[in-house]
């Protein structure tokens, strides 16, 4: 745990340090948005465009520090911290490598935005089934549904569907690298289509125990 912390916040000031770095060689508008072709759509002052990932990285850490602070069920929490914070540390890195392609973006580099940006929602969406498998009942983190919150069981084995299945939407959400005109349909509809399994799961499992 203690390295995961350590970790994160290296990436946190490896990020702002890099945006400082860069931040005299912006033009005064950056590109911060890219549709779902890969188009620029949106520009935003240099400081915010730069400095918006690292700012937001700091609140994530902080916030995901906080939570189990104020979790009646902290104790759960307990059980699969190291996992919860490695995840932690995965989305800071996420938002450390948004910021890399923005910056070689506003630097003159030219890329497919959606299709670059396809393996590191997918790591992410892959840990998150990860830290789904080691999750125990708890008011902030995981699949929470009345049904989840209500029974250790249903808890359980809604969690440990949703483990695999993320996991497996992570490898589906790869093949965005092959078709990037689809990246966006191929990270978002396997992600959507998990979620609203499970929450039907969860209702079923917990009628089918009751």
């Amino acid at each position: 745990m203690r390295y995961a912390r350590i970790f994160t916040l290296a990436v946190i000031t490896a990020s702002f340090l890099l945006a400082a770095y860069f931040y005299p060689w912006m033009p005064e508008k950056v590109a911060s948005h890219w549709d779902a072709g890969g188009n620029v759509n949106g520009y935003m002052p240099a400081f915010w465009g730069l400095f918006i990932m690292p700012i937001i990285s700091l609140a994530l850490f902080l916030l995901f520090l906080a939570l189990p602070l104020l979790d009646p069920l902290r104790k759960n929490i307990e059980k699969f911290r190291n996992y919860f914070e490695w995840f932690i540390a995965v989305l800071v890195s996420f938002m450390f490598y948004m910021l890399l392609l923005v910056l070689g973006w506003n630097l003159g580099l030219r890329f497919n935005m959606m299709q670059m940006m396809v393996p590191a929602f997918a790591i992410m969406i892959y840990f998150c089934g990860v830290m789904m498998g080691k999750a125990k009942r708890n008011w902030f983190i995981g699949i929470r549904t009345p049904w989840t919150m209500s029974s250790d069981k249903v808890w359980g084995r809604t969690h440990a569907l949703g483990a695999r299945l993320f996991k497996a939407a992570a490898v589906v959400s790869l093949a965005g690298l092959l078709f990037p005109d689809y990246a966006i349909w191929l990270l978002a509809a396997p992600v959507l289509l998990v979620s609203i399994y499970t929450l039907v799961y969860s209702y079923v499992k917990y009628r089918a125990l009751a």
